[in-house]
């Protein structure tokens, strides 16, 4: 993350003054294209749109209460053919820009002409919460958000710790509000990119004898304060991991967690890092005879409909776990209300802390499936081979 930074006046609220930020930046021929939450028409949900109208920004949101659709998601399909000659700003929280990010990396999101804005982001409300009463809805997400509580927020996001560019450091530039004074926040680069849009908007410090001491002072609060909330949201979410795996080990009890599961695939359908365009579970290779369910209902003496939904829910974890960003997507999209995006959270850190792999915090840190290393591994292959070792010499 560059050590560069502005501040940002929002006497109005720091919404209002990022909007005013951006169609500064419309007008200035800075992008040439933004893509950020909007209200709809109905005023009951948000939508990501590509708008060049500095006008249309007066019903954007920046931090709107809901996900209906997760940015990463936006970006991947904007960019998925190619880098295009457009200068195009995205604002996303955090997550999102993480998902679009690996995106990049699984070759279906093109970065070079996207500018990746982020905000320090406190949640978002379950979407069900939301639409039982938007307006409530609206004033709830306020209150909770200004007071920094987590506690109406999706459950995936009342435990995130990589909530602000100093945990996912992805992001070209990041708005900061936590421990910022009232009226004002900053504006952190977080790359070469977001050093020269501060630079073109005559907000970049050439030195430090420039940099104020205001600006100092807010950026030290701010990186303080931050610090602070991520350590503590870091322990409180290894606790509720620790208490979560111990409902789900062994696969009775990871069954009986997916025994709702209708297999809608709405999970799949709403996972940004869930790209693939024949998922094999809803190719012709499931599609059986009903001799082959018939064999099986004898063999097992029952079998279930529709089948195989357990076997939908490991096949889908062992294909994204790795670049899973803990964004609760997949969870907000289910009908039946499985826990399926709290589970999937604590299956892709475990999966990424065995690898040494972080999803989405860099471009550079290659996929830990599409790289290899002499040296890798051990913690793996260890218990393996304790484990079979007495069988192999049995089998030669």
């Amino acid at each position: 993350m560059s050590g560069n930074g502005a501040m940002l006046a929002a006497e109005d609220g720091v919404e209002a003054a990022l909007i005013g930020w951006l169609k500064e930046t419309l007008n200035k021929d800075i992008f040439d294209a933004l893509l950020m939450p909007v209200r709809t028409p109905a005023g009951d949900s948000f939508a990501y749109l590509l708008l060049q109208d500095p006008a249309i920004l007066d019903g954007a949101s920046p931090l709107p209460p809901v996900m209906p659709v997760q940015g990463g998601k936006a970006i991947g399909r904007l960019t998925m053919h190619g880098d295009g000659s457009k200068r195009i700003a995205a604002v996303v929280r955090p997550c999102e820009a993480r998902a679009a990010i690996e995106l990049a990396k699984l070759e279906q999101a093109h970065l070079d002409n996207v500018y990746l804005i982020t905000l320090d982001c406190s949640g978002v409300l379950p979407l069900a919460d939301y639409l039982e009463d938007p307006v409530a809805g609206a004033d709830r997400f306020r209150e909770a958000s200004s007071a920094w509580d987590r506690s109406p927020m999706r459950p995936t996001c009342q435990i995130c710790d990589r909530f602000s560019i100093r945990q996912a450091p992805g992001s070209d530039l990041h708005v900061g509000t936590l421990g910022c004074a009232d009226g004002t926040a900053v504006l952190v680069a977080g790359s070469p990119k977001g050093e020269r849009i501060l630079e073109q908007m005559g907000m970049r410090a050439e030195d430090e004898t420039k940099r104020t001491d205001a600006l100092d002072a807010a950026l030290a609060a701010w990186g303080t304060r931050v610090d602070e909330v991520g350590d503590a949201q870091t322990e409180r979410r290894r606790e509720v991991q620790r208490e979560l795996q111990e409902t789900i080990a062994g696969a009775e009890k990871l069954l009986d967690v997916f025994r709702s599961c209708i297999n809608c695939h709405n999970c799949q359908r709403a996972c940004p890092v869930c790209y693939c365009r024949q998922c094999y579970f809803e190719s012709g290779a499931l599609k059986l005879p009903p001799e082959n369910y018939l064999a099986r209902a004898e063999r097992k003496g029952a079998l279930r409909f529709p089948p195989d939904t357990l076997l939908f829910h490991i096949g889908r974890a062992s294909h994204m776990a790795i670049s899973c960003v803990s964004c609760g997507a997949c969870e907000d999209a289910c009908p039946t209300a499985i826990p399926v995006g709290q589970v999937f959270s604590l299956l892709g850190e475990r999966a990424q802390e065995a690898l040494g792999y972080v999803a989405g915090v860099s471009l550079e840190d290659p996929l830990p499936l599409v790289s290899y290393e002499m040296d890798e591994l051990h913690d793996v292959e260890q218990p393996y081979v304790e484990t079979y070792r007495n069988q192999e010499v049995q089998d030669a």
